[in-house]
């Protein structure tokens, strides 16, 4: 782990010598992460990171921002939130950076919040739940689409197939949380009935308890489970274990080739909403968003030889949101920046279109989902 960190520093102070000189004589734009890249989260966390090093680096070589260099200070959460808090303090105080891509998981983000608020620097949430931008918070923005979102998109095609009779597993996690809450407001809406309503722990290793209490109940026409990480993955091999046969649907939280791999062939058929990236070459020609996902694919590929995350993309965003806002206010100041973020118009990205407010500070509608299905071992866009 040392040897790494010796690596990861000598790879940043090499990006800065790449610079134009005069970019190295002017104070780096600092950026502060704080991601969870080991941990039941890491497979979200590891290409947030590997994504933000791979663009700052590329935009070093270009001669920064404003004609600064771009530094990225990160701290690894270990997919645990309660450490969140303190790498946000010590971003703020101590390393005085000048916004924050922070929070791979929803806890993470929320026990960084108030911290945030207080000191009145940007962040932008790289994690899923509504809650993280509703009630709006002045500093805070993200780049996912929310858990209520995710809710929404999965009703609509579960009605379109004619299910009302829906199993719901959710994960204790802030992210299942958070998605059980806004699942159960939902069905409501959708004229779906929740049959059932389990929980398994993000870090259990069997869930086949909750599983055959679900299979139970009476109706019962499909399943949804709402969690992140490795616990989806080991709920969808049990539900194959157990040779349930009704459809199983999943979140964005799973919206990864990480997913199949841990899954294996039980999670042939899942269902889930999902950014473009994951079905980028199955996009029309014309699709706006084509060109974006799938120069941010070759770019990953190129620079790390995997396929790419829509997890790596909600950080490019975020990224590409931040100096943006940058580049607009013409300054680092904090203030200065914040109200750009929240002008942003028409800003395609990987995840979707951004439009934001001061009512709204993620900015994304429905029509950024993409309803994917697990085909062959690979993603396919949903009939």
């Amino acid at each position: 782990m040392h040897k790494r960190k010796l690596l990861s520093a000598a790879a940043a102070i090499l990006a800065l010598y790449a610079l134009p000189a005069s970019a190295q004589q002017k104070p780096p734009i600092r950026i502060g992460a704080v991601l969870s890249t080991t941990g039941p989260a890491a497979y979200l966390g590891d290409p947030q990171l590997k994504t933000l090093q791979t663009y700052i680096a590329d935009i070093n070589r270009e001669g920064g921002v404003l004609g600064r260099p771009l530094q990225l200070v990160h701290y690894d959460d270990a997919s645990e939130a309660a450490k969140a808090n303190g790498f946000a303090k010590r971003l703020i105080d101590d390393d005085q950076v000048d916004f924050l891509i922070a929070g791979t998981t929803t806890g993470a983000t929320m026990a960084m919040a108030p911290l945030v608020e207080k000191a009145g620097i940007p962040l932008i949430s790289l994690s899923g739940a509504v809650v993280v931008i509703e009630p709006v918070k002045k500093w805070i923005f993200k780049t996912p689409h929310t858990d209520r979102m995710a809710a929404e998109k999965v009703f609509e095609d579960m009605k379109k197939r004619g299910f009302t009779q829906v199993g719901l597993l959710s994960e204790t996690s802030g992210f299942g949380q958070s998605g059980a809450k806004e699942t159960r407001a939902a069905a409501a809406r959708f004229g779906i009935t929740l049959v059932a309503d389990e929980t398994y722990g993000p870090k259990d290793t069997d869930v086949t308890a909750q599983l055959t209490k679900i299979r139970t109940a009476p109706g019962l026409q499909a399943v949804f489970v709402f969690g992140l990480g490795q616990g989806p993955a080991v709920v969808t091999r049990n539900y194959a274990q157990l040779g349930i046969q009704l459809p199983l649907y999943q979140s964005h939280g799973v919206a990864s080739n990480e997913f199949i791999k841990l899954a294996g062939k039980a999670a042939e058929g899942v269902r889930l909403p999902s950014p473009a990236l994951l079905v980028a070459n199955a996009l029309a020609s014309n699709d706006p968003q084509r060109p974006v996902v799938t120069s941010y694919a070759a770019t990953y590929w190129k620079a790390h030889k995997e396929e790419p995350s829509t997890f790596g993309g909600y950080a490019l965003d975020a990224l590409n949101l931040g100096i943006a806002a940058i580049k607009r206010a013409g300054t680092t100041d904090k203030e200065a920046v914040r109200a750009a973020l929240e002008k942003t118009k028409g800003f395609m990205g990987t995840t979707g279109q951004f439009n934001m407010s001061a009512t709204d500070h993620m900015g994304l509608d429905l029509s950024a989902f993409r309803m994917v299905e697990v085909k062959d071992g690979g993603w396919t866009v949903l009939k």
